[in-house]
């Protein structure tokens, strides 16, 4: 198990949603483990949560997913290391891939020195012409697939020739009304 770094953790009330997980580890579904977890701290910085859904990724195999983890929560130790290497080469060092593998909550601020680190590196990626973060934190990309085609731009140019279309034929429409003879 990976050293916990003890200044960055506050003690609170028991989670329900660690309770459940915790549960769920020690019924063998990781799985379910796994996605209570990223569900919360996608909206939530739970360092505890954070902690145990790197033990989680770890436990299923998957380091590059645990290193992610452990690396925005801060956890030490060499099986964080290892993990942490193997996200990185996961990502070919591609700060702005990296940066956006992270969970949402540990991506917005405030940020730890090490995440505001890599979103640095990340902003920098993006200078150079690189997929990188915005400011805010979300992800804005010159090319957010690495090669392929975003999804969401061409969805967007989609609707937007539709309202064109639908206004043209409403002007040729009310003009038909307007002007006598036609």
């Amino acid at each position: 198990m990976p050293d916990e770094n003890r200044d960055t953790v506050t003690d609170a009330a028991p989670d329900p949603v660690l309770a459940e997980a915790t549960e769920a580890i020690e019924r063998h579904q990781l799985w379910r483990a796994r996605d209570l977890l990223a569900a919360h701290v996608r909206e939530e910085r739970d360092l505890t949560a954070l902690r145990l859904l790197g033990e989680v990724h770890h436990g299923m195999g998957d380091l590059p997913a645990a290193g992610a983890v452990w690396f925005g929560a801060g956890v030490k130790g060499p099986e964080v290391d290892a993990a942490v290497a193997a996200w990185r080469d996961s990502h070919g060092d591609d700060f702005g891939a990296m940066w956006r593998s992270l969970p949402r909550s540990v991506r917005q601020e405030p940020r730890s020195k090490k995440v505001e680190a890599l979103r640095s590196k990340a902003l920098e990626a993006r200078g150079s012409g690189e997929s990188t973060p915005d400011p805010a934190g979300s992800a804005v990309s010159s090319d957010a697939s690495g090669g392929g085609i975003d999804a969401a731009q061409i969805i967007a140019w989609v609707i937007a020739a539709f309202v064109i279309l639908c206004a043209v034929v409403g002007l040729v429409e009310i003009l038909r009304w307007m002007v006598p003879g036609g």
